[in-house]
């Protein structure tokens, strides 16, 4: 009887504890399933509206995935553009909202926003050493800093590159000297050239037109996106046009590769 009675107890101890097991592997799933929603919160990437390509190619450097922008790529000048309700609309969806502060429709884009979303003014500037510290800065706001300083280092590089091929490319092996639209001047700088002046945004003045061509540049750097045609139709300079806005892939070094072709072209 007494070892009826120890072979009972054992019996009773196992389906006791077979019973709490699912219980504490039912325990452990909720701290898994607690610590995976930790994580989810975590990794989670901003949704960013931008207004035009140039944006969202700084956003996306910056590390940002979710990116829709409003401007079509299409739209050759974008400060035209005239947004749409629906355009709007996205923008109330945004965790962060990018835009120019010389773009017409800003204060709509910052009414439509709301209070939820942040309203980030970007410094639209190729200019690598201005592009690199604004993309840094994007990188901070959206919790992307890795990321961002990894595209630093391709920028870097990139650019390393490109100004080597370009005064390689130098006629005569010197330095040329150009004249470049506003927005253009980072090209110049690309280049290695000799920058002697600069016009825009507004139309060239004959008085500008003088002064200029006087300074005998090689080329004059104009902005294909506000373009009005031969800026110095009678100093011998070759004209080139500069593309500042990204493609719909938003890549911002395609930018720079696109200028040193055709700079190259032009130089060749």
């Amino acid at each position: 009887m007494a070892r009826t009675r120890v072979r009972n107890t054992r019996i009773a101890s196992l389906v006791a504890l077979s019973a709490a097991l699912p219980l504490l592997t039912g325990c452990g799933g909720e701290d898994a399933a607690s610590s995976s929603g930790t994580t989810d919160h975590k990794s989670h990437k901003p949704v960013v509206v931008v207004t035009t390509t140039w944006e969202g190619a700084f956003a996306k450097a910056a590390g940002a995935e979710d990116i829709t922008v409003i401007v079509p790529q299409s739209v050759h000048h974008a400060p035209d553009y005239d947004p749409k309700p629906s355009d709007l609309a996205a923008v109330a969806k945004a965790d962060f909202v990018l835009y120019a502060p010389f773009e017409p429709y800003a204060a709509k884009i910052k009414e439509a926003a709301g209070s939820e979303a942040k309203l980030v003014e970007v410094n639209l500037d190729n200019d690598p050493s201005k592009a690199g510290a604004e993309v840094t800065r994007l990188g901070g706001l959206f919790g992307t800093k890795d990321a961002a300083a990894e595209w630093k280092t391709r920028l870097d590089g990139e650019v390393t590159k490109l100004n080597g091929e370009l005064k390689a490319a130098w006629p005569g092996g010197k330095s040329p000297v150009v004249v470049s639209q506003v927005f253009s001047a980072w090209a110049a700088g690309l280049a290695g050239a000799t920058p002697v002046g600069t016009y825009g945004p507004e139309p060239v003045t004959p008085a500008q037109l003088a002064s200029l061509s006087a300074k005998k540049p090689a080329f004059v750097l104009d902005n294909a996106h506000m373009s009005t045609g031969t800026v110095l139709p009678d100093s011998g300079a070759e004209q080139v046009e500069i593309v500042n806005y990204p493609g719909e892939d938003l890549d911002l070094l395609a930018v720079y590769r696109n200028a040193a072709d055709e700079l190259k072209k032009a130089m060749g």
